[in-house]
């Protein structure tokens, strides 16, 4: 099976992805739409005419983009919290053209879960997602030909998932191994939802989106923003060469919510808008999807995992 590629670089933008792509009449929700990636997701979306509801914590962090685009509308859902999910999925209403995947929290430095007991990096990156996209499946299916974007990141290829101790009830905690199983985790779903219901009109695909200054990173210390060259040796932030800007990073998100060019694919990865390399996950790979992220029989057992938990 051969990759799936497209024309746009490195630093395309996500406007330039959707550059003469008519989105008007498309219904699309964003998680964590009101900051970071997810603005520029937005803004792609909205500024192609698609209408966009912003599912984020806090409705009134989107207030400004509401104004730039009075098509949009934000909703308050905390992913963390399958109530709140279930409340949102329970209020919408008609077909949904593209669920879109992007919000998420990167490496707590302590252990903590949510009311299910799930490790909450876990509980928010792919079990709040993964309930969303079961609860909207009627909406999805009416919509014909409907897609899930899903944001991970290049940590799947840093640890699999363990499906012995997942929460890190045994094994010590460790915020980067979490938030690098949570991101695999990420990739399983976008292979579970293709296996399960490309059938029914609904694609799904997940994309790393590249190394971007955002909040995502308000975890981080100061050792470890320096060893990615981003901080100096006076605790300012600086952006090196091979960070991307957010609509940069912004960019394969939206390629796989709404570009034409990516029409009946689905189950794949892609980073830097082209489908990345299958490869063997480790310390030292840079680039590709770890062979554990994209593995059908992870994805089938991760899916019979986290489906009694939100039903």
């Amino acid at each position: 099976m051969s990759l799936t590629t497209t024309t746009f670089g490195v630093r395309a933008t996500a406007a330039e992805v959707l550059d003469g792509v008519d989105l008007r009449g498309r219904r699309m929700i964003v998680t964590g739409g009101s900051s970071g990636l997810g603005v520029e997701t937005v803004r792609a979306l909205a500024g192609a005419g698609a209408q966009v509801t912003i599912a984020t914590r806090n409705p009134a962090s989107a207030e400004a983009l509401v104004k730039e685009f009075p098509e949009t509308q934000a909703v308050a859902l905390d992913l963390a919290d399958l109530a709140s999910v279930r409340g949102f999925c329970d209020a919408w209403d008609g077909p949904l053209d593209a669920l879109i995947a992007n919000a998420g929290i990167m490496m707590l430095p302590t252990r903590e879960v949510n009311a299910q007991g799930w490790e909450m990096q876990l509980a928010t990156n792919y079990l709040g997602h993964f309930a969303l996209a079961v609860g909207l499946r009627p909406a999805l299916q009416a919509a014909g030909n409907a897609r899930v974007a899903v944001v991970s990141s290049g940590a799947q290829l840093r640890a699999g998932f363990d499906f012995d101790d997942p929460q890190f009830e045994r094994r010590p905690y460790d915020p980067f191994v979490a938030y690098a199983q949570s991101k695999t985790a990420d990739v399983l779903l976008a292979v579970g939802i293709s296996r399960r219901w490309a059938e029914h009109g609904v694609t799904a695909n997940a994309c790393a989106p590249g190394v971007i200054h955002t909040n995502l990173a308000r975890h981080l210390d100061r050792a470890t923003l320096q060893a990615l060259g981003a901080m100096d040796a006076d605790g300012n932030l600086v952006t090196p060469d091979y960070f991307k800007t957010p609509a940069q990073g912004a960019a394969t998100t939206v390629l796989l919510a709404a570009s034409p060019l990516l029409d009946g694919v689905t189950g794949r990865y892609f980073e830097d808008n082209q489908e990345s390399e299958v490869v063997d996950g480790g310390p030292d790979v840079m680039t590709g999807v770890a062979k554990w992220s994209i593995d059908p029989t992870a994805a089938d057992r991760l899916w019979d995992y986290a489906l009694p938990v939100v039903r």
